[in-house]
This record gives C-alpha cells, sequence and structure tokens, in this order.
C-alpha cells in the first residue's frame, strides 16, 4: 500500500468519529435553537470559546512534544511518563484555582447567578486535558480503532443526556409523571447541557484509565521533561493563536456589537450556530490532522518526503474544496439544521466556508516547522494571525457586525497561507501544484455563483433548483477525476 492510501486510510478512521460524532452533535443544533433562547445559545457558544483558550494552558501542547520525542519505540515510555506526570501535576493546580474563583469569574462574564457553570466547565476542561495524551499515543502507535471508539463513547454520553434533559424530561413533566422531578428542573435548561458534557468527559477519562495509570518515578526524565517544555511552549503561542483566529469572534461579539448584552447574545448564537454549518471543513481537517501528524513525523526522513508532501497538500485541497461545493450547493435542504429565525446568518456561510479550506490549507503549508524543530517561527506567524483577527474583529464588527467577523477570519487565514509558504521555502522547499489548487477553489466558487443564478431563474422550485445543484457538483466531481486520473493510478 502506497503511503498516500495508508494517509487516505487513516484519515477515514479517523474521521470516522470526527465526521460520525459531529454529524451527531448537528442533530443536536435544531434541539437547541428550538428548545434555547437565542441568548442561552450565545452563552454556550461564548463559554466553549472560552474553554478553547483554557485547554490550551492546560495541556501546553505535550501531546505534540511526545509525537517529537517518543517516535522511536525504545523512548515511548519514558516520553509518555515524563509527559503524563507533569499533566497531572499542572492540571490539578489549575482546576483547583478556577474552581476557588468561580464566584469571581462568573461575576466577570455576568452570570452572577450561576457560579456552577464555571465550576463544572474547570472540571470538563481538566478531564479533557488528562485524556489528550492517551488519546496522542493511540494515534502515534498506529490505533484508530481503540481512538475512534473513546471518541464515539463521550458523544455518545453526551447526545443521550442532552435528549433525555431537553427532550425526554420536559414531556414527561408534561404528562404528571413526578418522579422526573427528581432528576430534572425546568429552570436549569442551558446547565443540563454542561452537565451533559460533564458527565460524558469524566467517563471517558475512565475509558482511557489504563493508559493514565500512574507510572514508576523512573520514568519522569527531567532533563528529557526541560527539552519536551521548549519543543512544546512556541506550539502553545501557536495553538493560542490559533484559538484566537477560530475564537476571538465568538468570545468578543457580546462585547463589541453595539446592542445590550441580551441582544448581542442572541447575535452571538446567530453566528455560532451558522459557524457549525461550515464546520463540515473543520470536522474534515481535525480527521486528516489526527492521522497526518504522527504520519509526517516517521516518514520526515525519506528521501521523497517533499513530493509525498505536495501530493497530500493537493488532494487535501481537492477534498475540502469538495465538501465546501456540497454544503454551498445544497444549503437550501441543510439549512434545515437551524430553526428559521437563524437563516438571517447565512449570507455569511460561503465566507466562513473558505476561511475553512484556507485554515486546512494552513496546516499542510506549515508543517515543516515542527518537523525541522522550528516552533518558534510557527509561533511568530501563528500570533501574526492572531494579531490580524483581533484588530479586524475590533475595526469591522462594531461597524458590519458579525460579518465583518467572518471577513477577519478569511483574511487572517489568507495571511498565514502565505507567510508559512514563504517562510517555508527556506527551511523545507516543496513544490506544491498551486496553479491546479488554486484552479479547483476558482471552480467551486463559479459552480456556487451558477446555482445562485439558477435558483434566481427558478424561483419557488428547490426539486428543480437540487437537481441543477446536483449536476454541478457532478461535474466537478467527473472534472477532478478526468484531470486527475493517471495521479490517482499511481497512488
Amino acid at each position: 500500500m502506497s503511503l498516500l492510501k495508508k494517509l487516505a486510510g487513516e484519515t477515514a478512521l479517523y474521521g470516522l468519529s470526527s465526521i460520525l460524532g459531529r454529524f451527531l452533535n448537528y442533530l443536536l443544533v435544531p434541539m437547541y435553537t428550538r428548545t434555547l433562547s437565542k441568548m442561552e445559545n450565545g452563552m454556550l457558544t461564548e463559554l466553549y470559546a472560552y474553554s478553547a483558550f483554557l485547554i490550551v494552558i492546560l495541556s501546553y501542547r505535550l501531546e505534540s512534544a511526545f509525537f517529537r520525542f517518543g517516535t522511536p519505540p525504545e523512548d515511548r515510555e519514558k516520553a509518555y511518563g515524563t509527559a503524563l506526570y507533569s499533566l497531572l501535576g499542572t492540571t490539578v493546580v489549575i482546576t483547583l484555582g478556577l474552581l476557588l474563583a468561580a464566584q469571581p469569574l462568573a461575576n466577570l462574564l455576568d452570570y452572577h447567578n450561576h457560579p456552577e457553570y464555571i465550576r463544572w466547565f474547570a472540571l470538563i476542561l481538566a478531564f479533557d486535558c488528562l485524556v489528550e495524551l492517551p488519546f496522542a499515543r493511540l494515534r502515534l502507535e498506529q490505533r484508530p480503532i481503540r481512538f475512534v471508539t473513546g471518541k464515539l463513547f463521550n458523544i455518545g454520553i453526551v447526545i443521550a443526556l442532552n435528549l433525555f434533559w431537553l427532550v425526554f424530561c420536559p414531556w414527561a413533566d408534561g404528562l404528571g409523571w413526578a418522579w422526573v422531578r427528581y432528576v430534572w428542573s425546568p429552570e436549569v435548561r442551558v446547565g443540563y447541557v454542561f452537565l451533559a458534557n460533564l458527565i460524558a468527559a469524566a467517563a471517558t477519562l475512565l475509558y482511557l484509565s489504563p493508559y493514565i495509570r500512574i507510572l514508576k518515578p523512573a520514568h519522569f526524565d527531567r532533563a528529557l521533561w526541560r527539552k519536551m517544555i521548549l519543543y512544546s511552549l512556541p506550539l502553545i503561542l501557536v495553538q493560542f493563536a490559533g484559538i484566537v483566529n477560530s475564537m476571538f469572534d465568538r468570545a468578543m461579539q457580546k462585547w463589541l456589537l453595539p446592542g445590550t448584552p441580551a441582544e448581542n447574545l442572541a447575535q452571538v448564537g446567530i453566528y455560532g450556530n451558522v459557524y457549525k454549518l461550515a464546520m463540515l471543513i473543520t470536522i474534515f481537517t481535525q480527521a486528516y490532522r489526527y492521522a497526518a501528524e504522527p504520519f509526517f513525523f516517521r516518514h520526515a526522513n525519506d528521501a521523497n518526503a517533499p513530493d509525498l508532501q505536495a501530493k497530500v497538500t493537493k488532494w487535501f485541497t481537492i477534498v475540502s474544496t469538495l465538501g465546501m461545493l456540497g454544503v454551498l450547493l445544497f444549503v437550501d435542504v441543510i439549512k434545515y439544521f437551524l430553526s428559521e429565525p437563524y437563516w438571517v446568518g447565512l449570507p455569511i456561510l460561503p465566507i466562513l466556508l473558505l476561511a475553512n479550506v484556507l485554515l486546512g490549507l494552513y496546516y499542510n503549508l506549515s508543517v515543516w516547522y515542527r518537523l525541522k524543530d522550528k516552533t518558534h517561527i510557527g509561533a511568530l506567524i501563528s500570533v501574526g494571525g492572531a494579531l490580524a483577527t483581533m484588530v479586524l474583529n475590533i475595526w469591522w464588527v462594531p461597524v458590519y457586525g458579525y460579518e465583518g467577523s467572518a471577513w477577519a477570519a478569511l483574511l487572517a487565514y489568507a495571511i498565514m497561507c502565505l507567510a508559512a509558504w514563504i517562510i517555508g521555502r527556506k527551511y523545507y522547499p516543496v513544490a506544491y501544484a498551486f496553479g491546479r489548487m488554486g484552479g479547483y477553489v476558482a471552480l467551486a466558487l463559479g459552480l456556487y455563483a451558477a446555482s445562485v443564478w439558477l435558483k434566481n431563474m427558478m424561483p419557488g422550485q428547490l426539486a428543480l433548483q437540487l437537481a441543477g445543484s446536483a449536476v454541478l457538483f457532478g461535474g466537478y466531481v467527473g472534472l477532478v477525476y478526468f484531470l486527475e486520473k493517471s495521479d490517482l493510478k499511481k497512488t
């Protein structure tokens, strides 16, 4: 089996948990948009945005350092033990701090009456942090089945508890079933979403407990720990900057939009839920990264590694652009994942989809700094992108609303792609097929424009519109096959 096919196979397996998990989570979106208010949806969006920042602090990217120093089998146990001891110690300290500061933090976020939200999130973050390293080990040891099972186990619990508390219990209470009030209260509402995630995180930690066993003291190597920390510290900036790029808009819109806090949270809820429709690209990118990061470390010293990188990047662009086109062509069906009041945000969907394609492309163009131990350069690029995101959001959101956030994301990711490619040519030159890759993106956008024209020509004819979209989608797939069939045969 060729390396490219092997990578594709592993991506497909990791994608099973990501795609199926995200799809099942998508099924929660209609429920959230129909059972919770826009303000409560905005609260969900805001708190999960903050949690994305905190998980970086808690994990300080030791899983990437583990890939770097634990790839040789003879060094794996020592690298894993060193990282695990480090994470256990820091997670306990930081989590205790968050628990003790729950009320002041709740006051800061205008959740004065709900400090329990902060406590629940602190525990969710702690459990999520402690399972990152075991999941990383499963990836490095090429055990995707165990990885996928763990991810789906977590998702299954989240969905089951959401359905129980937000759908079944209100229904049973309406029928007069008295026992329901022992396990459910109508006043908690959005709090049950947090509790479902907390229970799922704790259960996942228990599921992976064989990999979180207390190791022998000899497994902690102080000299190796220093090396791992020096390698991972710049990656904290990289990850932080990445979170700023993807979450700063949702975390700050409440403060930047011109309305009242309640009105602004409602706008955040619209933006956050429309963003979920663009997550198909993010799902694919995440699945790809699960497979690609250990894959590239394993083959970093191969003679044909740059050529393999170019080919992988081309195919990544093709697949992600295909996903973008599919969402855009069939948005009139996909939009029903949201309730109708949220459709007002759909005009920003093409911008967000293209931004997510560029984000995935950036990962491919920037892999060199991990392979060449130039993580400090990756940090500078990421910080530059984060600064662009912050400045553009602060500038555009008060004027253009959440549409300004969408354009800010697109421009920031474009800047990062350009910087990663220009600097990367010095340390890891790769002959990327930019002409063909750009052509596929332009073709997808052109076909989307054609679909919009067809819809305007056939107003109210949904069946005909969908048939036209199917023809355009099939044309794209056919053209890709025609142009790439020789490459497919080689792989």
